[in-house]
């Protein structure tokens, strides 16, 4: 998108960094980008619709144009946005995608946003401990996943840099490596029930 350009500006700003397969994007994923806004009191969100996740290889995965559509058509509003810049990047590791854009956005402060669902298998990430290390992290709530998320290799190696909920409105400035667990509600929708839903919707 012309918003966010490739090799970056100079706009000092708070972004939530929220990247995923979006395959398709649903209300999980909206509701979570915009508690990230109010609760971590960012300036923006950016969508960032991965061109491939190294570790869904092998699972129903529709094409990125039509992945990135899809999360275009659900977006409004200039505080949400959808972008394909890691597909401009080629990157296809998420340590990859921050270490570029910080060197290119130097006065953004980033914030890395997960689902606990991700947290729980963080430690199977290309480079994992460096993501932690490169940039605070926020962490919502995922139906059945909260005790795996915060019993894991990923949490337990980072545990001393947890912070209380409480400093959430302010994580985009501290230094890593820093993470919060953000309170809030459970949704239990789920990115591969949609897809078996379609499928049988089309197969009718």
């Amino acid at each position: 998108m012309a918003s966010i350009p490739t090799w970056g500006d100079r706009r000092n700003i708070r972004v939530g960094l929220f990247g995923g397969s979006f395959n398709p994007i649903h209300e999980g994923h909206l509701q979570l980008a915009n508690r990230a806004l109010k609760f971590l009191q960012l300036d923006q969100v950016w969508l960032m619709v991965s061109p491939g996740n190294p570790l869904k290889v092998g699972t129903e995965m529709a094409p990125f144009e039509e992945r990135y559509q899809m999360v275009k058509e659900r977006i409004t509003g200039r505080r949400l946005l959808p972008t394909d810049i890691e597909c401009r990047l080629n990157t296809r590791y998420s340590c990859d995608s921050i270490r570029l854009l910080k060197q290119r956005f130097p006065c953004c402060k980033f914030v890395w946003l997960m689902g606990a669902d991700g947290l729980a298998q963080m430690a199977l990430w290309s480079h994992w401990q460096e993501i932690l290390k490169i940039v605070p992290m926020a962490v919502f709530p995922r139906p059945s996943y909260i005790y795996s998320a915060l019993n894991g290799q990923a949490a337990q190696w980072t545990r001393k840099a947890r912070l209380p909920s409480r400093y959430a409105t302010i994580l985009a400035d501290f230094q890593p490596p820093a993470w919060v667990f953000v309170p809030a509600p459970e949704n239990s929708i789920s990115a591969t029930a949609l897809r078996q839903q379609r499928k049988q919707l089309l197969e009718q």
